[in-house]
């Protein structure tokens, strides 16, 4: 057994075992390496920031070499790299502060360099590198690995809502036969809902904050009185591609971390909301499962092809989401200016998004495997005349007749209605005969409004 087997095994998360593979988009962004890459980066543009500023005398400009050397060093930075911060960290009790002792131990040879080593983390609070680290990396998961895997299951619904747009379908409303919509149809009202969703957290903003201790800029202002430094922190937050947030505590207070989670939450809930229907569908026979060679349904009833990628992304869309729920509720409260309990929190960021991950993953395998079944869906409809029933008494309300719903609440509630006695009762009424004819016509695979249409559309 490989040693990469044995680590998997081991493994106590799912995510880095079982399902490793399946996250690897986003190991590079929310691993404990990814973080520190993040807060390295942070550190080097705000030491960058702080050379360019002319009323920081002491710290003099720095070459284009210089700036390039420091970039390389935040853009470069390696998992050996990160091990160094971690047995820095061993002695500093202090993952930020590790962080500032590796560039300064990068920095200290440098002879351009070198000098500014005490402009590392100038004025800093930790939670003024954390939080722009968090934001930072929130933001290259979402555009670099969330939507993308968003938009490819839009694109998948959308294929099949057009594929099926006039493929009719019994709708079954608390469980009961229904007015008749399509396939197609259904499927398009999945894509306008994650459509909407996927625009909020595409437009969700990104705050972040660089203002000391308790956010008032103490030590800034005792260094250097005569800097703006509000609004060298709006040029700097905006510099990273962040939105600046003015008033804080110690901690950028976390609304923006919980609009995402939101967002994704909502997200998640569609999909499963989809899973469940589709599940359902499956088991009344108007889906077809692709056969996998090999593959077992039942380790006991060898018949059987299980929906099974449609329940593994409802369970994962479903542990994302407790996570999204306890981010959105607990990051925003803080005690007082400042306390830890965020911390570990935020450390999870990237065990929700995985689990939604593999949930995409997951429902677009099984939605891979679908294939409609027209004969089983033509059968239920063929067996389900009531459902015209809506449509007689809204031509009859049309025309004045007596009592239309009334009507054909005692001919169908409860009964079972044929072609031959729904046609019988629409042939006894008094309506205009194109009216009457058009009625006659009808079927239940026909009654489907403007469905097709609404399918294409979208």
């Amino acid at each position: 057994m490989s040693a990469d087997s044995q680590t998997t095994l081991l493994a106590l998360s799912p995510l880095d075992g079982r399902y490793a593979g399946k996250v690897d988009a986003l190991r590079p962004i929310f691993s404990e390496f990814g973080l520190i890459k993040a807060r390295v980066k942070v550190e080097v543009e705000w030491l960058l920031a702080l050379a360019a500023e002319p009323g920081i005398a002491e710290l003099a400009p720095f070459s284009d070499a210089a700036g390039a050397r420091l970039r390389a060093l935040a853009d470069g930075l390696s998992v050996a790299d990160a091990a160094r911060v971690k047995e820095i960290e061993r002695t500093t009790n202090h993952d930020v502060k590790a962080v500032e002792y590796l560039i300064k131990e990068r920095l200290k040879d440098d002879a351009e360099l070198g000098p500014a080593l005490e402009f590392v983390h100038f004025a800093c609070t930790s939670e003024d590198i954390n939080n722009l680290s968090y934001a930072l990396m929130l933001n290259q998961a979402r555009q670099d690995v969330l939507l993308p895997k968003l938009d490819e299951l839009i694109q998948k619904l959308r294929a099949m809502a057009h594929e099926h747009a006039a493929l009719p379908m019994l709708s079954r409303t608390h469980g009961q036969t229904a007015s008749p919509t399509t396939v197609g149809k259904e499927l398009a009202n999945v894509v306008a809902r994650l459509q909407r969703q996927g625009e909020t957290l595409a437009g969700a903003i990104m705050p972040g904050k660089i203002n000391g201790a308790v956010g008032n800029y103490n030590a800034h202002v005792a260094a250097y009185p005569d800097i703006d430094w509000t609004a060298f922190s709006q040029r700097f937050v905006a510099s990273l591609g962040l939105d600046w947030q003015p008033y804080t505590t110690q901690i950028e207070p976390h609304d923006g971390i919980a609009e995402v989670c939101d967002a994704q939450r909502r997200i998640d809930t569609v999909c499963v909301d989809l899973c469940r229907d589709v599940w359902g569908y499956i088991s009344l026979g108007y889906f077809k499962q692709a056969v996998k060679a090999g593959e077992v349904g039942s380790s006991t009833m060898p018949h059987k092809v299980n929906p099974i990628d449609f329940e593994n992304a409802e369970g994962n869309f479903g542990i994302a989401n407790a996570l999204f729920e306890h981010f959105a509720a607990k990051l925003p409260i803080s005690r007082w200016q400042r306390d830890l309990t965020d911390s570990t929190v935020l450390r999870a960021l990237g065990t929700a998004f995985g689990h939604a991950l593999i949930g995409f993953d997951a429902l677009l395998r099984g939605l891979g495997k679908l294939s409609a079944n027209p004969e089983r869906l033509a059968a239920d409809l063929d067996a389900s005349w009531e459902v015209l029933a809506e449509a007689v008494q809204t031509v009859m309300r049309r025309y004045g007749l007596p009592n239309p719903y009334e009507q054909l609440k005692a001919l169908t509630r409860g009964h079972g209605i044929t072609e031959a006695s729904m046609r019988e009762f629409i042939a006894s009424l008094d309506l205009p005969a194109a009216d009457k004819q058009r009625l006659l016509a009808m079927t239940p695979g026909s009654y489907t409004g403007l469905a097709e249409r609404l399918a294409r559309e979208i």
